[in-house]
């Protein structure tokens, strides 16, 4: 999680009730505009993300919930604006930095052991906070299509990706090499 987050929502996680806690974000114009400037789009129309932030395990948080946003990106081939809508579900698992369950598993040799199938590690929080905008904020920029394009528009071939054609004969690296012979 970044200290320059846009959004800014720290939450004590201190003495959660078992049934947990919900946080509702709802982002201002300030927070819009600097969402947009952070994650290069061109406007963000709105942002609301709702969270259940409630006790893991001994001593660790998981935070369950959905980010809602419209935005406005730049087409990657047009560079009009293109309307794009984010809704993204959120789940996530604290612990505190001196947490067992936040080392890294490693196997008799050294190596990491990583399930891609399995559960995603859990992050670590220090303090008694967990800054829940800077979490919406994370997931909300794993959303965005990093290549938006307009619909029904398809990107042009570049001169240094063009195909080669039937007369045209790639020039080998070992051409040079043809010519030369051995000095007595």
């Amino acid at each position: 999680m970044s200290e320059t987050s846009a959004l800014k929502f720290p939450v004590s996680v201190q003495h959660l009730p078992q049934k947990g806690i919900t946080v509702t974000i709802k982002a201002n114009e300030r927070e819009r505009t600097a969402l947009a400037r952070d994650h290069d789009l061109e406007v963000v129309k709105s942002f609301e993300a709702e969270f259940q932030i409630m006790p893991w395990k001994k001593q660790g948080v998981k935070v369950q919930g959905r980010i809602d946003a419209d935005i406005v990106q730049a087409c990657i081939v047009t560079l009009e604006p293109l309307d794009a809508r984010i809704a993204e579900d959120v789940e996530a698992v604290f612990v505190p930095e001196n947490s067992k369950l936040a080392r890294i598993r490693l196997d008799e040799s050294g190596e990491m052991l990583i399930d891609a199938e399995g559960p995603d590690m859990p992050e670590t929080f220090s303090g008694d906070r967990i800054d829940i905008g800077a979490v919406a904020e994370e997931f909300f920029e794993l959303a965005i299509d990093p290549y938006p394009r307009k619909p029904g528009i398809t990107e042009p071939i570049t001169s240094s990706e063009s195909a080669v054609t039937d007369t045209e004969k790639p020039v080998s690296p070992f051409a040079s090499l043809a010519d030369w012979k051995k000095k007595p």
